[in-house]
């Protein structure tokens, strides 16, 4: 992507949730809208030159997980979430959970995922894709975890338990619902 000439590149911005370099660059001819892409280990957000430095600290977060969605939706269909899945049994349920199928659907949405141990599949909901890493891997072993223990009880939960992201994937997943209920203000587009 050719350089703006207008454009004053900013400071680097702080790195978040383990991602590589952020690189803000200001624009006096970008009037409203915001874009991101990745320049090899870098990621270069371009933003209009007026924004103040709130604006841009909240573009960049939501960049940065426009990018990583758009990163995961590429990257997992259902056999690499198979491989995912078999990944997860043994690491953490020593291999004991081998589920028949796993595969994202798109008719979940109340659930982000479910299992029919009977079966031995495991079905995901397509909202997850393009959460982080540690929320799929969460629900995919919260779903192997009940091809062992069907219910949500005491020997359920400690099969989850050392999975060291639990807490923060079930706060992560709280916070999407609870931002689904909120209003929807007029005005607040991406551009």
């Amino acid at each position: 992507m050719p350089a703006d000439p207008d454009s004053s590149p900013t400071s680097d911005a702080p790195r978040a949730r383990g991602t590589s370099a952020v690189e803000v660059r200001r624009s006096s001819r970008r009037r409203r809208t915001v874009s991101a892409y990745r320049e090899g280990d870098r990621t270069v957000v371009l933003i209009p030159a007026r924004m103040s430095e709130a604006e841009e600290r909240r573009w960049v977060t939501v960049m940065l997980d426009k990018l990583a969605a758009q990163e995961n939706k590429r990257l997992l269909g259902d056999s690499e979430l198979a491989e995912r899945a078999e990944r997860l049994s043994t690491q953490y349920l020593d291999g004991r959970a081998r589920p028949a199928s796993v595969r994202w659907v798109t008719n979940q949405n109340t659930r982000w995922g479910s299992c029919t141990p009977a079966e031995g599949s495991i079905r995901l909901s397509h909202r997850l894709q393009g959460m982080p890493e540690y929320v799929v891997d969460y629900v995919l072993l919260h779903e192997l975890a009940h091809l062992l223990v069907p219910g949500h009880g005491q020997r359920f939960w400690r099969l989850l338990e050392s999975y060291p992201r639990t807490e923060r994937a079930r706060g992560y997943l709280e916070g999407v619902v609870a931002a689904d209920r909120l209003p929807h203000l007029p005005g607040t587009s991406s551009d």
